[in-house]
């Protein structure tokens, strides 16, 4: 109740405004995730006509197959790229700054799939795709820094988690939009794709009146007033001293160790538990299997006899939605580690209903009812934590300086396991048949067991605190390390 008070507080103030306005980022990636999926037939049948157009013959099923597997599969490619290349831009730009760059990336990929029709090019359509994944990757690591940079403790994972919101959001938008009744045409299609622009349009008035990062400014720019005008319009109070301190703490820190390359990442002990926690909990977002519900949500509706399957994947898209709601709330509340154990745990569960459902279908018709339960379920327990958590707990594990290289990584791998699961999930389905969530069900239950026992609770604490144990654990281990090395690790005080 109180942490409800203090966020409806909080909306007559700055804060959520520029959250709000950072998070467009969020809900541009997930738009594009889900908006390609409902016009894959219209889509299809426009890169046959232009197939007959150039070479006068229908396309081969083999041919228009690879073309819309690459079409799909390459914007998880430009997020790989987009992703590794995050540390590149907010080191030298800022964070806000390299969110407003980003956005000439949208404008780009809006033109070039909203004129692929007119240009009779699915060319121009495998280019946009791969140029907004490129934004959105890029946006998956902006988007949960600039926000965590600017929220106090108390409420960094509640904040934190609009992030995620803004990710579910869009892929209902995308949903509904994607309605043949609506865009999802063999007119409107183009429109679908390009409306990218219409988010990117909004952001690039917003972002300008937004302020930069106070720590960026303080630690990065060496400008003491203008941080701490910032923090003042941020926490509403003329009295920042603790955060100017905490931030000046960091700074010193700062100032004591090296820029932390992606090389080094790996290649240090120091931060290879840390570095281990980030990476896995990336894969345990990716690996559950959510988006194999997202991309071929429909066509397992399909198999299971729903009437209306497209309605039935936006009920999905709005339980996704509720369900991040309740997270927000809840977050800061229960804490990252429960929340996350209980997600994995209740995936696990309806993953299982799901196979049950799917399996004994030719005999109990009714099981289709229990199919929707249990994917709407999978959905809902996936908001609870794997959802939003794994985003912003890689920034609460590190410093100011590894801190975009392993933002970098984390992505990177969030990425790739995304492609993975969006290109084998159908030859999974042909080989396992209606038991193939078993395979992620095991994959939940290991995931459960990694968390219970190595991921800890940041839940209200600095970052000092996060990584004490860490330090300690590299000052006793084996491989010996300076003391700027382990300074390095949590330097700073809090996000």
């Amino acid at each position: 109740m109180h942490l409800f008070c203090f966020l409806v507080y909080l909306s007559l103030q700055l804060l959520p405004c520029l959250v709000d306005t950072a998070v467009i980022g969020s809900l541009q990636f997930g738009y594009n995730t889900g908006v390609i999926n409902a016009p894959q037939k219209v889509i299809e049948g426009f890169i046959n006509s232009t197939w007959l157009d150039r070479y006068q013959e229908p396309i081969t099923k083999s041919s228009l197959t690879a073309i819309w597997s690459i079409t799909v599969a390459i914007f998880s490619i430009g997020g790989i790229f987009g992703s590794f290349s995050v540390g590149l831009f907010v080191n030298r730009f800022g964070r806000r700054n390299s969110m407003l760059m980003a956005n000439v990336l949208a404008f780009i990929a809006a033109a070039l799939m909203g004129f692929s029709k007119m240009g009779r090019s699915w060319e121009m359509l495998i280019a946009g795709r791969f140029v907004v994944g490129l934004y959105s990757g890029l946006s998956t690591g902006f988007v949960p820094m600039y926000v965590g940079e600017v929220s106090p403790t108390s409420l960094r994972g509640a904040l934190g988690t609009l992030h995620q919101l803004g990710i579910v959001i869009g892929i209902l938008i995308a949903q509904v939009f994607g309605l043949g009744s609506v865009m999802g045409n063999a007119d409107l299609w183009p429109l679908l794709l390009g409306f990218t622009f219409v988010p990117a349009i909004i952001q690039c008035i917003l972002l300008p009146l937004c302020p930069k990062s106070p720590r960026f400014l303080l630690i990065n720019k060496n400008e003491e007033n203008k941080a701490k005008a910032v923090l003042k319009k941020l926490r509403g109070t003329s009295d920042v001293s603790v955060d100017m301190q905490e931030m000046k703490e960091e700074s010193r820190q700062m100032m004591r160790e090296k820029k932390v390359t992606i090389l080094e990442l790996f290649r240090s002990r120091l931060y290879r538990q840390p570095l281990l926690i980030a990476v896995i909990l990336q894969l345990s977002q990716q690996l559950s299997g959510i988006n194999a519900v997202f991309y071929f949500s429909t066509d397992i509706f399909e198999k299971a006899g729903v009437e209306q399957p497209v309605y039935a994947t936006i009920g999905a898209g709005v339980v996704n939605t509720a369900f991040t709601v309740v997270s927000l709330f809840v977050v800061e509340r229960a804490g990252r580690r429960s929340l996350h154990l209980t997600g994995l745990l209740g995936m696990a569960g309806s993953a299982v209903l799901m196979t049950i459902a799917t399996a004994l279908l030719d005999q109990l018709k009714w099981m289709s009812y229990l199919s929707i339960v249990a994917i709407f379920a999978f959905v809902a327990f996936f908001e609870i934590g794997p959802g939003p958590i794994p985003w912003f707990i890689v920034a609460e594990l590190f410093s100011q300086g590894p801190r975009p290289s392993a933002i970098a990584v984390a992505g990177f791998t969030n990425w790739t396991a995304n492609f993975i699961v969006g290109m084998s999930f159908q030859y999974l389905v042909e080989l396992c048949g209606p038991y193939v969530f078993i395979i992620f069900t095991v994959l939940l239950l290991l995931f459960f067991i990694f968390t219970y026992f190595k991921v800890p609770e940041t839940k209200g604490r600095t970052f000092d605190e996060i990584a004490a144990s860490f330090r300690q654990t590299a000052a006793t281990g084996r491989e010996k390390h300076s003391p700027e090395e382990l300074n390095s690790l949590g330097a700073d005080s809090q996000l």
